[in-house]
């Protein structure tokens, strides 16, 4: 009997989630052929006004396939993705996996010194990018790099009509002497590329991590980790073609590349992308194309819950929400559900664990522990196992410690990096650096990242638990907690505070609200209002930001 058949939470499954079925032939690109192209009409890609059918995406792929091909692009190449979430990137994605390169999607963020180091360290040979992301960034990098194709993408070249109000700033001047994706779409269209046949090993992305514990490290990821995390998010949330997913993540990001293309891909479904998150946008495009499915960040279901166009749409249709990424406030997934009637399912992954490693069963709501006040993360999904390390030993019940993982979706290691592979990866378990604990029913919570912990005079404090209290306060939109320097205490609390619209406190209510929730050592004794949180592509909350800025304070 194997550990995964013995677990505690093997009860809290629905046995229809742990079903197995044919998933094409293993590999991503196998999904795409076997599920969304199946039908070449299917409605797969919408951006904006404009829908691409499955078939339109494929055309598409091979022309661009075709032109890599002919540059030289063969089988273990990288190609790096460098843009905002628009078609050319699913159609670049499928391209590269058609004649067995490897993609390394770059966040639209990152300015030079980012990029250069990502390209130097991938070894990319051809970078495919936006316009202006050339003018402002690539051109002058690419003499450090191994870069010999480039390819330009207008963000305009699929809309139809109207500019919508999101792009009315956004400029796009072509690249002189660069090829054009708008003429290779035209020139190459109706040819195909030789395919590679994939197997399930090999590594088709190359995912950098944040780089929050050093320089950011190439996460391999193997087909066989798409196809199981994109068959995990299918099978959880009970996805089909009736769906609609609306792509809230950066493409670019392990929610946006599995949560959000593959998913689609092996449903199959609508895909809705709209070059960036804007909550307007957002909230107009869920009601025009009735999307009934997305995953994002805590964060971004904030600003939709209290933006107020949110009265003029009809958002009904989006019923099966997940988020993760960061400790979800329990209040934040009260309001949410009593202001939409839609329950927010709390998950749990990283870009090492390609996505989802724990989830919320459909017919559950997490559990809030009753001691420390978090919310729980879900379970382990099947055939993952999980456990609580504290020193090289697994922890007690209810006891803190890290987070470890082991299953079919956790990554081989890293890109060129077998130090921080081996340190990272120990006999199959994943060490996740994010401090959690188990119940005595199965049920994981999130505690925080280990090294956002707090020392004030001795006493450890978790951020997450400040912030919980904090949203428990009627005029905080958004919190986030961090240690700064004190000359007392070693490090101090400090609460960072943007508020609801019209919400008027003051700093002492604030520390006075939480001196009476919470022990003595924990309370913030420093509050900052803001009128807006820092936070990255994904929308995760950037503390290291929030502590280099108080440090020059």
């Amino acid at each position: 009997m194997s550990v995964y058949d013995t677990q505690p939470w093997l009860s809290l499954y629905d046995p229809e989630f742990a079903r197995t079925e044919n998933l094409g032939d293993g590999t991503a690109l196998g999904m795409f052929t076997a599920f969304a192209l199946a039908d070449p009409t299917f409605p797969l890609v919408s951006y904006f006004d404009t829908t691409l059918t499955s078939g339109e995406v494929e055309d598409a792929s091979d022309a661009l396939a075709t032109v890599l091909q002919e540059r030289g692009v063969t089988v273990g190449d990288r190609v790096c993705l460098y843009m905002q979430n628009i078609p050319e990137f699913i159609i670049g994605l499928l391209a590269a996996w058609k004649i067995g390169a490897i993609v390394v999607p770059a966040n639209p963020m990152w300015r030079q010194r980012e990029m250069e180091l990502v390209l130097q360290d991938s070894g990319a040979t051809t970078l495919i990018l936006l316009e202006q992301l050339w003018h402002d960034v690539a051109k002058d990098v690419l003499a450090n790099s191994q870069v010999s194709t480039v390819i330009t993408c207008s963000p305009f070249y699929y809309l139809r009509g109207t500019r919508p109000r999101i792009m009315e700033t956004v400029e796009s001047t072509p690249v002189v002497d660069a090829l054009r994706y708008e003429d290779i779409h035209t020139t190459h269209k109706g040819r195909t590329p030789v395919r590679y046949k994939g197997t399930p090993e090999d590594t088709v992305l190359l995912c950098y991590t944040s780089g929050t514990t050093g320089p950011p490290k190439g996460a391999m990821i193997s087909n066989s980790n798409i196809v199981y995390n994109s068959e995990q998010y299918r099978a959880w949330r009970y996805l089909s073609s009736d769906d609609c997913l609306y792509a809230i993540a950066p493409l670019f990001h392990i929610t946006g590349l599995i949560g959000h293309i593959t998913v689609s891909l092996l449903a199959p479904m609508r895909i809705v992308l709209s070059y960036r998150f804007d909550v307007e946008t957002a909230l107009e495009l869920i009601e025009k194309y009735k999307v009934t499915f997305t995953v994002g960040a805590i964060t971004v279901f904030i600003a939709m819950l209290n933006d107020p166009t949110r009265a003029q749409r009809d958002i009904s249709s989006l019923t099966k929400i997940i988020s993760g990424g960061a400790p979800i406030p329990p209040r934040v997934v009260e309001e949410y559900q009593s202001g939409t009637g839609t329950y927010i399912y709390n998950g749990y992954g990283l870009t090492e664990g390609v996505g989802p490693t724990h989830q919320v069963p459909v017919s559950r709501s997490a559990p809030v522990d009753p001691n420390s006040g978090a919310l729980a993360i879900g379970v382990p999904i099947p055939h993952t196992e999980s456990k609580i390390m504290n020193d090289g030993v697994e922890a007690p019940i209810g006891e803190y410690g890290e987070i470890w993982l082991r299953g079919p979706q956790v990554i081989s290691g890293y890109w060129n990096k077998p130090e921080e592979t081996a340190h990272a990866i120990v006999d199959g378990w994943l060490r996740t650096g994010d401090i959690g604990f188990m119940d005595e029913d199965g049920w994981f919570y999130l505690v925080d990242r280990l090294k956002d912990q707090i020392n004030a005079s001795g006493f450890k404090v978790w951020p997450r638990e400040v912030e919980d209290v904090l949203y428990e306060h009627p005029a905080v939109r958004e919190a986030a907690v961090v240690g700064v320097p004190d000359s007392y205490r070693g490090e101090t609390v400090k609460a960072v505070i943007s508020l609801k619209q019209d919400a008027v406190v003051t700093a002492d209510e604030i520390v006075e609200f939480c001196k009476s929730r919470m022990a003595a050592y924990k309370y913030p004794r420093i509050v900052e209002f803001v009128d807006d949180i820092p936070k990255n592509a994904s929308g995760k909350i950037l503390r290291r930001e929030l502590r280099d800025a108080a440090k020059t304070q």
